[in-house]
């Protein structure tokens, strides 16, 4: 096997939104967080220790630059879709609604019902909340872009400021009565 293979690169940077530690495998990015430090390094190694036994992280900030950069565009509002390949871990469920999140274009939402109607599931739409709730890419994996079947922001593993200001960042005009809850 390739040592490479089971080395998990990691950097932080700053954007509007907070600093955000980011990590890739050989294959594509694995994970973002919303924060930096301590607690995202411990966060980092739990997540890793579930999903990748046995691999060590290393910090490479040059190997991160172009995800950073393309992030830093579209905080910008200079880019509304990544070219970055991303190696998701997860359940096959959690994968499935991962692959949907990826097909809701820039500057529009879906509702949970939506989402699970649209990978065959339309009675799973708490499983679909929770997928959202577990992606390790948030923002690659769009899942801000989905919101409550009144147009409410419900749930967001970064908070609910994040989620909206990433919607307003989009253009996203949620209807009247929504709020943040």
């Amino acid at each position: 096997m390739n040592p490479e293979a089971r080395v998990i690169a990691w950097s932080e940077m700053d954007s509007p939104v907070g600093p955000l530690t980011l990590a890739m495998t050989t294959q594509g990015i694995c994970y973002i967080d919303f924060g930096k430090g301590d607690r995202a390094q411990i966060e980092l190694k739990l997540w890793a220790r579930r999903q990748i036994c046995g691999a060590r992280l290393e910090r490479r900030d040059r190997e991160l630059e172009p995800a950073a950069q393309q992030l830093r565009e579209y905080f910008e509002g200079n880019r509304r879709c990544f070219d970055l390949p991303v190696d998701l871990y997860g359940t096959p469920f959690q994968l499935c609604v991962w692959r949907e999140l990826q097909s809701i274009p820039y500057g529009e939402v879906r509702s949970y019902k939506d989402v699970a109607r649209a990978i065959g599931a339309p009675k799973a739409v708490r499983a679909v909340g929770g997928a959202n709730n577990k992606n390790p890419v948030p923002i690659l994996v769009p899942c801000h872009r989905v919101i409550g079947s009144t147009g409410s922001l419900v749930g967001y593993g970064g908070g609910l400021s994040i989620k909206e200001f990433l919607l307003n960042l989009e253009g996203v005009l949620l209807s009247q009565g929504s709020s943040v809850r």
